[in-house]
């Protein structure tokens, strides 16, 4: 009996020990088998998380953010124990002592899953296994996974230490409201660093891992409340806070930026505009978009905080007054249902879900607003972020008589039936200049002409302003950098500038008479913008006053091949077609390479390349690039010499010889002296530009700069057609150049044009392009830069090869009289009488 009892739990004993053996060789083939290829560990301890790519302004604020992933990398040793300690007590409370897995958490997870049928299958895993999952493997719930995740944690407790492996996690998990990492989540949801949390903040923030649509702030706040509590139970129990701790912060209310109980971080950054876009896409074209959109990068932009208001405004008055006064009503192309109209609750989500701009201030802020109820007294609005019970939210009846609605035949109705109930419209305070009291609510529209604006640096080409449009939410092109329209006139320095490299001076005479070309598409006959002629005329006078058939001659003397190597070393153009046309501005370009290219007059001949970027840095806070090339050895050095300044060496090409950069700048300062902008541009320091209007007025510009700083305008519709006969660009662009450079020469100063060595300085008559005495002065004479040793022969006249009309006046001053009094060069006045004409000059020149 003893034998056979014995030999009984012999039996199960072999049993068993074959048991174990036969589930162990199971358990360790089934590790060997997938642990053969699974992905290497090891590129963990060089992982960079994919995080935010931040721009700041020149002042340094925070101006934009680009990212795929919002992730802020926070290293271990910037994390506090407090955040580290709830997110251990929420998800791993053991994570210090396990190797990487916790076989009793998988025990009781099977436990549960097989008690209920597959009805309550939870996860077992440790925050190491999560960090695998997250890194290396799928997000599935398949057993193969599970396996592979032990086998990987094991691993990877070997190669990493406890708190790189915590790092890893707290950056890389998703916690909601597109925050991956606690520290884009701390200021998603609080507008708090991680070192300014609470310990219910924190508590908080580990709640969300489990499923963060599920624990929403607002829409599942009462759920979110109860696992907040648990974790701060947890943390309690585990020693990270005492019961006096845990009883206050459990008490404490649900605090978030989505119910409203902070203020966003979002409300410390300007709307995303033209400036901060063309930022995005020209760093993506430059280091990949998934480098920008990935990378960290740290962007320092040129933008200048104080200027960029001024420049959206400058522009935007412009467009809405000329769309004003077309008188013509669309409104936003916007409506609501009738029935959300009956609750203020469901109107208001439904306005706030319309997309119609809201990043538009002009004079005041714009508001999205809906027709509530329309009547004699006008149209009563619902406004998006403005109480209702303020009794005011009337649009009255005459700030509808400005325009009239197109109807759907595509004619004008009548005068002030303007909006219907159920209209989504923009609208405005009306307020006093006084003091700025509220007058009443104004009916405003996105201009359908649009626009852009451009200044930078003359010496270094940071661009300090950009618009590209009236509202970068209404239009995300940028039609100052992105626009190819014809620069009309403004194109016309170019030519004058290539003929001066010639041999040509401001005093050349070239006549200014009726043209024909034989071209394929039939004769063309370019004529001036006054439709007059005006004979044999000085340089300066043809471009003071945009003569067309002057710079057509003047093209054809000096070669359009050589104008186009001209224009294409300034920049304006990669390759521009020979022909005549293209003197005058016909083929397209954008306004940032016109820009940029007037900048190289402005600052002596020197090359700029334009920039919105000075610096960028990566994620550890290298610089990856650097616009400014200049050399400064001073820079170095530990201490200066009181009142010295550091000496910057340039060593930018030269692309324009100094005396001609120069003639040409005195050139465009008599445009706006007394030329085509002088009723428009007038700044207290010198100024030098040129307008630029196109056939039938379809674009119109104006490029300016003063010593320091140079701007440009351009405007016209999207799909170019005219914007009527009275359109120009001295009459709207010189006005949005004058707005801002008023303000901008307040700020950057402004000096006399730098004269260059090798300018011997003339006086000459601007009209006949006659020598004068030293002492010679009026309103003809103009002190004219000539080249130190340079043969002038005063008084030959070129007229490109072309036949010339008989009898022209040879010169004539615009809305000049007959005769004139001149002061001659020994002090003594004349009077000078009508100006020879072609057929009674004998001898000289070429006609």
């Amino acid at each position: 009996m003893f034998r056979f009892i014995l030999s009984f739990l012999g039996g199960i004993f072999t049993t068993i020990t074959m048991s174990v053996a036969m589930v162990a060789l199971t358990i360790g083939a089934i590790f060997w088998m997938y642990g053969r290829d699974l992905p290497s560990h090891e590129s963990l301890a060089s992982y960079t998380p994919p995080t935010i790519s931040r721009i700041y302004s020149g002042q340094g604020r925070l101006i934009d953010e680009f990212a795929k992933e919002r992730r802020l990398f926070a290293p271990a040793n910037t994390i506090p124990d407090l955040v580290k300690q709830a997110f251990i007590s929420a998800e791993d409370k053991n994570f210090y002592d396990h190797d990487g897995y916790d076989l009793r958490g998988i025990g009781a997870a099977a436990f549960d899953a097989v008690r209920t049928r597959g009805q309550d299958v939870r996860g077992a895993s440790t925050i190491t296994q999560q960090v695998m999952k997250n890194f290396l493997l799928s997000g599935d719930r398949q057993a193969e996974r599970k396996v592979k995740e032990i086998i990987l944690a094991a691993r990877v407790e070997q190669a990493l230490d406890k708190e790189k492996i915590l790092e890893l996690y707290l950056n890389e998990i998703f916690l909601g409201q597109n925050s991956y990492g606690v520290a884009a989540a701390s200021q998603t949801y609080f507008n708090k660093n991680l070192s300014d949390l609470a310990p219910h903040e924190a508590a908080t923030l580990a709640s969300l891992p489990k499923a963060p649509s599920d624990f929403h702030p607002v829409r599942r706040k009462e759920r979110l409340l109860a696992r907040r509590n648990f974790v701060l139970r947890e943390m309690k129990e585990n020693g990270y806070i005492t019961e006096a701790v845990y009883e206050q912060e459990r008490n404490k209310p649900l605090l978030s930026v989505q119910n409203g109980d902070f203020e966003s971080f979002k409300a410390d950054l300007p709307p995303r505009d033209y400036f901060t876009d063309e930022i995005r896409r020209q760093l993506s074209e430059d280091f990949g978009e998934g480098e920008f959109f990935t990378g960290g990068l740290s962007v320092r932009a040129t933008i200048d905080n104080e200027m960029q208001p001024i420049a959206a405004d400058a522009l935007r008055r412009e467009l809405e007054a000329f769309d004003r006064g077309r008188g013509v009503w669309r409104g936003t192309g916007k409506t609501l249902a009738p029935e959300v109209l009956t609750s203020e609750s469901a109107w208001r989500d439904a306005l706030a879900a319309a997309r119609v701009p809201r990043d538009i201030t002009l004079e005041t802020q714009w508001f999205p607003a809906v027709v509530l109820e329309v009547s004699g007294e006008g149209a009563r609005l619902g406004i998006e972020g403005v109480d209702s019970a303020e009794g005011d939210n009337w649009v009255p009846p005459q700030d509808m008589e400005w325009a009239r609605a197109r109807k759907s035949d595509g004619n004008l109705g009548s005068r002030g039936d303007l909006v219907s109930v159920g209209d989504v419209v923009l609208v405005r305070r009306m307020v006093t200049d006084s003091d700025g009291s509220f007058i009443r609510w104004t009916l405003r529209q996105v201009p359908e002409v649009q626009g852009g604006f451009v200044a930078m640096d003359v010496n270094t080409g940071r661009v300090i302003a950009m618009q590209g449009g009236f509202s970068y939410q209404a239009s995300v092109f940028n039609r100052a950098t992105q626009a190819k329209r014809q620069p009309g006139s403004s194109f016309k320095p170019f030519v004058f500038a290539a003929a001066l490299d010639s041999g040509y001076t401001p005093a050349t005479i070239v006549v200014d008479a009726p043209i024909e070309i034989n071209t394929p598409q039939g004769i063309w006959r370019p004529q001036n913008s006054s439709n007059r002629y005006y004979g044999p005329t000085p340089l300066r006078t043809g471009i003071e006053q945009s003569r067309n058939l002057m710079t057509i001659r003047l093209a054809q003397e000096v070669g359009m091949n050589v104008v186009g190597d001209y224009a294409e070393r300034f920049g304006v153009y990669e390759n521009l077609s020979p022909v005549l046309a293209n003197a005058l501005g016909s083929q397209e370009t954008t306004l940032y390479q016109m820009v940029a290219a007037y900048a190289m007059f402005a600052n002596g001949g020197e090359r700029v390349t334009p920039t919105l970027v000075d610096r960028v840095q990566d994620r550890y806070g290298r610089t990856v690039y650097k616009h400014d090339k200049r050399i400064c050895e001073d820079c170095s050095l530990p201490t200066l010499a009181a009142g010295q300044s550091p000496r910057v060496i340039s060593n930018r090409e030269r692309v324009m010889d100094p005396v001609t950069a120069y003639q040409l700048t005195s050139m465009l300062k008599g445009v706006v002296d007394r030329g085509t902008a002088r009723s428009s541009v007038n700044l207290p320091v010198p100024t030098a530009g040129k307008t630029g209007t196109t056939n039938d007025s379809k674009d119109v510009w104006f490029v300016g700069f003063t010593s320091n700083i140079v701007a440009g305008c351009y405007i016209g519709y999207d799909q170019p057609r005219s914007l009527g006969n009275s359109a120009s660009g001295g009459g709207m662009c010189g006005p949005v150049f004058q707005r801002f450079m008023s303000k901008a020469v307040q700020k950057y100063g402004g000096g006399t044009f730098r004269v260059p060595e090798g300018c011997v300085f003339i006086n000459i008559d601007r009209f006949t392009g006659a020598r004068l005495g030293e002492n010679a002065s009026g309103n003809n004479v103009v002190s004219e830069c000539f080249r130190d040793g340079e043969i002038i022969d005063f008084g030959i006249t070129f007229d490109g090869g072309f036949a010339m009309g008989a009898d022209l006046p040879l010169v004539e001053e615009v809305g000049g009289s007959a005769v004139r009094e001149v002061t001659t060069s020994t002090g003594e006045k004349a009077v000078v009488g009508k100006k020879a004409t072609i057929g009674n000059v004998i001898g000289g020149g070429l006609y």
